[in-house]
């Protein structure tokens, strides 16, 4: 066990395998080295969930010394998500807790961060380095509206910072239109969430994502105990939101079980899965950021 506020345990932190540009940094943390009692157990970061204040204050407090620990992260800045679309520009005055889904970063030390348990964090860098963003992709902000929900919003920050930003200036000259080639220069990493044979859906699920884009329906199989549901692959549906926007690179959650938060209960929190028998579940984070 880690000290009362020392970093966490390399073993307790999942590091996502993708070739981040150079002095860019991330981190999934999982349920494992905090201080919290179960059901929260025992990293829990989330402070809107019942858990004990000064214990998520001791995991914040944790987490916050691992990503100054790995390369200079100043602070995690910790979103109210709320299952829409919304992006914020983080600086290093940001306070907790803004009404927002996903966060960039241009300044250095800026940690983004989303929090999770079951929903699907999204990390993004761009090839120069110089900008990273983070997004909280449950259903409905990954849905949004018409086919443009929270990684749509996100890239329209980044097409907002083309024509300013000087790691950015280079794709935006003489395209008609950058964000084909913005997509080239950008870098995917899906982490855990709930996984293909977990997620039953209703009708209205598939109907938020195929009504825009028949091609999602392959991420939908029918099935459950009751007529019109369906088994949903979350991963699946970012990776073709993605590829829509002409994002190639793509790593992380591949569909496959060992990113599956409901069924490695020892690994990660799990809203459906823990909600219902023990009355609640923790939150665990995924943080990217530049040094």
């Amino acid at each position: 066990m880690s000290s009362h506020h020392g970093p966490l345990p390399e073993a307790d932190c999942l590091v996502p395998d993708w070739p981040a540009p150079p002095g860019v940094h991330a981190l999934c943390t999982t349920r494992a080295g905090g201080v919290s009692l179960p059901p929260y157990d025992s990293l829990n970061l989330g402070t809107h969930v019942g858990d004990n204040p000064a214990a998520v204050l001791t995991n914040r407090l944790r987490l916050h010394a691992t990503v100054n620990a790995v390369a200079g992260g100043t602070r995690p800045v910790f979103l109210n998500q709320v299952h829409g679309d919304g992006v914020v520009h983080l600086d290093g005055n940001t306070p907790d807790g803004i009404d927002v889904d996903a966060c960039l970063a241009t300044a250095p030390g800026v940690v983004c961060t989303v929090m999770v348990a079951d929903c699907l964090p999204v990390l993004l860098a761009h090839r120069s380095g110089q900008v990273v963003a983070a997004a909280h992709a449950g259903w409905r902000g990954l849905a949004g509206t018409g086919g443009q929900g929270v990684l749509e919003s996100v890239f329209k920050r980044f097409e907002a910072l083309a024509p300013n930003g000087k790691a950015l200036t280079a794709i935006k000259i003489g395209a008609s239109n950058s964000t084909p080639m913005l997509a080239q220069e950008m870098l995917a990493w899906l982490g855990p969430c709930i996984g293909p044979q977990a997620f039953e859906v209703g009708a209205e699920v598939r109907a938020a994502f195929c009504d825009s884009n028949p091609a999602m329906q392959s991420c939908f199989v029918p099935g459950g105990v009751a007529r019109g549901k369906y088994l949903c692959d979350l991963a699946g549906l970012a990776r073709l939101r993605l590829q829509a926007l002409g994002v190639t690179h793509i790593h992380g959650n591949n569909s496959t079980p060992p990113w599956c938060t409901v069924t490695n209960a020892s690994r990660f929190f799990s809203h459906r899965r823990d909600s219902g028998p023990l009355g609640a579940s923790g939150r665990f984070a995924a943080c990217i950021w530049r040094s």
